[in-house]
């Protein structure tokens, strides 16, 4: 015990030295904070997505409703994933900092980030046995030099010290970007079958959480999910950082 606490007074004395030297800003703007996250302003133009929403996939419904609901998408095709949630709104406050993270090797963004992950996610998470990102292929890893969801997935197991697993699943072939895709059947089309699960004895009944930064149409997570459940996965939860939500969309 005594050991224990050394540690933890060690460990708060380098974060205090760490903030000395780097002191902390906000992960949009950089205006420095007192902690790692969003300054007051920046938490204000943020579009939380905590409202009513589909039992399923997580779309914001415009009003609340009584009891659990299904949004029209997931009444007329059943996704694959069991549930989908993400923290807010893709959008001009939000997007900045999670193309940082994405693009400009702002790994520095990944411990905020999987507080919120940890927050927003709770009722994948506690229904889950082992944490799996979306994959790149080797061709885009090699570009790109990191995996963002991997990243994130690395550091959430070891906060809430849970499994995580960066190659239980794959990604079996290149495809093009999804952001150049025309329509979300297009999305669809274009990552049929482009994932794979190299050793289905890793996710063999066990409940996945699935994680991934930017939820559009779903077509990703929908495949990844179909590979798993393939694979004999029991169930699939998608956690992401934001999703992009249409107005049109929210129409119930």
């Amino acid at each position: 015990m005594r050991s224990l606490l050394k540690v933890r007074a060690y460990a708060r004395g380098a974060k205090a030295a760490l903030d000395l030297l780097f002191p902390p800003q906000c992960m949009a703007c950089r205006a420095p904070v007192r902690d790692s996250g969003f300054c007051a302003a920046c938490w204000g133009s943020i579009a939380f997505l905590d409202g009513p929403g589909c039992a399923c996939c997580g779309l914001p419904f415009a009003v609340a409703l009584e009891g659990e609901n299904l949004c029209a998408a997931c009444l007329a095709r059943p996704p694959a994933f069991d549930s989908a949630r993400a923290i807010p709104a893709y959008d001009d406050a939000s997007k900045g900092a999670i193309l940082a993270l994405k693009h400009a090797d702002r790994l520095d963004l990944v411990p905020g980030f999987s507080r919120w992950l940890a927050r927003a996610g709770r009722a994948g998470i506690d229904d889950c046995d082992l944490i799996v990102p979306v994959p790149l292929h080797r061709a885009r890893l090699w570009q790109r030099r990191y995996n963002q969801a991997a990243e994130l997935a690395r550091r959430l197991a070891r906060d809430l010290r849970l499994p995580a697993d960066n190659q239980a699943l794959a990604r079996s072939r290149a495809t093009p970007s999804q952001g150049a895709m025309p329509s979300a059947k297009a999305r669809r089309r274009n990552v049929q079958r482009a994932f794979q699960v190299p050793d289905p004895a890793k996710v063999a009944g066990k409940r996945i959480l699935l994680l991934d930064d930017v939820l559009t149409t779903g077509a990703t997570a929908e495949a990844c999910a179909r590979a798993l459940k393939r694979a004999g996965a029991a169930k699939v939860h998608v956690l992401a950082l934001a999703r992009v939500v249409k107005a049109s969309d929210m129409l119930i």
